[in-house]
């Protein structure tokens, strides 16, 4: 084999070997995450993504380049749901973005000073700059809204079409049915009472009449050998 085959054969190795680093390098591991507790699960960046906590109901994650935060409105049994105010908020700004769609995803893009107004991502201590990549998810089922932003569009896409839904808190109607069974039952014990009342006053009345009843039959006998 002459020099210039081996040339080409050498260039075409390093090529291909350039090729796989390169795809190592870039491809992204992840790890699967629980949104709510034994519920929906999601995928995220392996060892990069770190919980910051639950703040008014809405959890939060972030990672290098990105952050994610899911709520369910079920699990959320405060008056005020500021989260759920938080999340529409969230929803109308990102909505004002660059709409894409990737690989079946909706997607906007907005920029990383516009993300971080959103005053529930004020507990992350991480300076992001530059374009995101956001979907916001929700799913009338589970009660579940979750909002994924990234700066690398394939983690977010890929992180959007991994979510596996599970309900776990029961739905409100049968929450509805639950009170409406209590307050019945208050409503029959209510009544029950109303009842026993009433059997007491019958009881003394008729008591009182039975002992007059008595009194008179046991008086008669004498009243007639009196005659």
């Amino acid at each position: 084999m002459d020099n210039k085959k081996l040339i080409i054969i050498a260039a075409i190795l390093v090529i291909i070997a350039a090729g796989v680093i390169a795809l190592m390098l870039t491809s992204q591991d992840y790890e699967r995450i629980y949104v709510t507790p034994n519920g929906t699960s999601i995928d995220a960046p392996l060892n990069q993504t770190e919980y910051d906590g639950k703040y008014a109901g809405a959890r939060i994650w972030h990672w290098r380049s990105g952050i994610l935060v899911a709520y369910n409105s079920n699990e959320d049994n405060s008056l005020i749901k500021a989260s759920e105010r938080g999340f529409d908020a969230a929803n109308d700004l990102i909505k004002h973005g660059e709409k894409q769609n990737i690989d079946n995803v909706t997607c906007y893009v907005i920029n990383a000073d516009e993300l971080l107004k959103i005053q529930i991502f004020n507990v992350i201590k991480i300076n992001y700059n530059g374009k995101f990549y956001c979907i916001p998810l929700s799913n009338e089922t589970t009660h579940d809204n979750i909002l994924i932003c990234s700066k690398d569009q394939n983690i977010a896409v890929h992180m959007a079409q991994s979510v596996q839904y599970k309900n776990v808190f029961p739905d409100r109607n049968d929450l509805n049915d639950t009170i409406s069974t209590i307050e019945d039952m208050a409503g029959n014990l209510s009544d029950k009472t109303n009842l026993t009342k009433v059997k007491s006053t019958v009881e003394n009345k008729t008591g009182s009449y039975l002992e007059d009843a008595k009194n008179t039959i046991e008086d008669l006998p004498g009243k007639l050998l009196s005659n």
